[in-house]
């Protein structure tokens, strides 16, 4: 990832391998159950925003150059691995 948002990514996740830490004593401590699994899921939150930023640059990056190059083969494997991570989202 050489885009824009890389900063950001690298930032956002700095803060959450904080978060995974912060669980972890969470749990080390007993904390309350209820506690523990709302800052799960704010770690997910973060992980789909650092998703997001990553798949804008991979299409600003990595797809618009396939279809700038005008090779079909590249452009149908760039097509193609985006359709196959969405698959996986899915299941």
């Amino acid at each position: 990832m050489t885009g824009p948002n890389r900063p950001a990514a690298i930032r956002r996740l700095r803060k959450i391998e904080g978060q995974v830490r912060g669980l972890a004593r969470m749990l080390q401590e007993d904390r309350y159950c209820i506690d523990v699994l709302q800052q799960i899921q704010a770690v997910k939150a973060a992980l789909v925003r650092v998703e997001s930023l990553i798949l804008k640059d991979h299409a600003a990056s990595c797809v618009e150059g396939a279809i700038a190059s005008g090779d079909p083969e590249d452009q149908r494997r760039k097509f193609s691995e985006l359709v196959d991570l969405l698959d996986q989202v899915r299941r």
